[in-house]
């Protein structure tokens, strides 16, 4: 064993919770290593409890949490016992582990992490090398599901596309693509064709699989692999849609037109139109189960569970006085639907935003959806190693002001620690304007805590 993997591996049990997250996010260095063999091997040694378990599997670029948040309430009102297996976590390692919408107990991750890390060890001394930190994550989520916890589902977001992502070792009853996108592509490939054909690889031969995909290149390598597949797919536009009704801040209504039958009104509290289309997604998923599983979602369960859904971090009003707005548009889809929703919800007559990215993010393509809507642009760095440097940021913003001299003016600031860039952004921010904190989840979890003076927050991976 090397130096380095005896560092990260303490001998004998683990003894607090704490040691247990160190040991886990101490597989870091081990980086992101696409490929099942590892998490197969794994779960092979441990008896494949994933074979046990209901999965609904959820892959995308964006809206992968908000329909994950959106299916889990509807099933926890449906009277459903409700696994949810999420990343990245806003404030503590827990939140990935969620059962019935509570986080795994501290004692209970230190107990797994601990019937894990022989398995672990003995991996790492084969030719595969050690399991990764979230192929960990991952099969401690398998194992507190299967022999925790006995969930009737498991809601299952996907970490990094789909086909090589260690989620896919299971074999879920209803698959979900919520949509493509120009994210990850230095990992997925340089088109949305080769990124789709990545997130594609969650579809199993026969299992019906719902998406929301729009983008014609995309929806066209969905649609062969699903054909390939033989799997029914469910596609919005084709399959289903939603029509908005009413639309205000902190509450939109839509109709939901399904294959099987239409719904209306639909409430939900999440803003912005996307999350319109995240929850339409969710209904008809439920719908699929409905139909090939024999669910049963009353129609007020579904009512309730949509409206009362929330996803912390995307559109969230964390502040009232000042009014500061979170969001985590990290790439330029996330920035685009962001930019969308403060010109078409939310009202205010300035508009101050903080900015914080990770230096392998398409840094251009997110900007030029916040540029033409500020007044004050505040760019910052977040506390984790792979930030993107904020003078670099600015200079970025400066030449794109250069290149559209007609552009709207507004006000640049560098604030290289974020805590002094968030005091700014609060003492910009009058009775009557909106701040903004947006980028890399990293930079929401520490503001998000900041803010809630939160002393228990983790964040990150």
């Amino acid at each position: 064993m090397t130096e380095t993997n005896s560092a990260q591996r303490p001998r004998g049990p683990l003894q607090t919770y704490r040691e247990a997250v160190d040991w886990i996010t101490g597989l870091i260095p081990f980086g992101i290593r696409p490929g099942l063999e590892r998490i197969e091997r794994l779960m092979e040694r441990l008896g494949n409890p994933h074979r046990r378990l209901k999965f609904i599997h959820v892959a995308g670029t964006n809206g992968k949490g908000s329909t994950c948040a959106f299916l889990t309430s509807v099933l926890l009102k449906s009277g459903y016992d409700v696994g949810t297996f999420t990343s990245p976590y806003i404030s503590k390692f827990t939140n990935r582990f969620q059962y019935n919408g509570a986080d795994i107990e501290e004692e209970t991750l230190l107990a797994l992490a601990n019937e894990l890390k022989p398995h672990v060890e003995a991996l790492a001394e084969t030719e595969l090398g050690s399991p990764t930190m979230f192929e960990v994550s991952t099969a401690l989520a398998i194992l507190f599901y299967a022999k925790v916890t006995y969930p009737d589902y498991v809601v299952w977001e996907t970490g990094l596309g789909g086909r090589l992502d260690v989620t896919n070792i299971v074999h879920p009853v209803v698959s979900v693509i919520t949509n493509i996108g120009h994210d990850h592509m230095d990992r997925l490939g340089d088109t949305l064709a080769a990124v789709a054909a990545e997130k594609a690889g969650i579809i199993k031969a026969g299992i019906p699989v719902v998406s929301a995909v729009a983008q014609p290149e995309a929806v066209q390598v969905i649609k062969r692999t699903a054909a390939e597949k033989r799997s029914t797919l469910y596609l919005l536009g084709e399959k289903f849609r939603e029509t908005p009704l009413t639309v205000q801040e902190d509450a939109q209504s839509f109709r939901f037109d399904g294959l099987f039958r239409t719904i209306e009104p639909l409430t939900i509290t999440l803003n912005g139109d996307h999350q319109r289309t995240n929850a339409a997604v969710a209904v008809m998923t439920l719908e699929v189960l409905r139909q090939y599983n024999a669910l049963v979602v009353e129609d007020e369960a579904l009512e309730n569970g949509l409206k009362e859904a929330a996803w912390p971090g995307r559109l969230e009003m964390i502040s009232r006085s000042p009014r500061i707005l979170l969001d985590g548009a990290h790439n330029p889809e996330g920035a685009e639907t962001l930019a969308a929703a403060l010109e078409n919800t939310y009202k205010y007559d300035r508009l101050h935003l903080m900015m914080g990215m990770l230096e392998n993010k398409n840094h251009r393509d997110v900007i030029k959806h916040i540029l033409p809507i500020v007044d004050t642009l505040i760019v910052t760095e977040p506390d984790y190693r792979m930030k993107k440097d904020a003078p670099a940021l600015a200079d970025l913003v400066r030449e794109m002001q250069r290149q559209q001299p007609e552009a709207r003016a507004f006000e640049l600031i560098v604030e290289q620690n974020w805590q002094a860039a968030l005091q700014k952004l609060q003492q910009l921010t009058g009775e009557t304007d909106l701040g903004v904190v947006t980028g890399t989840l990293y930079l929401i979890a520490d503001v998000r805590s900041r803010i809630l003076y939160n002393s228990d927050s983790e964040k990150g991976w």
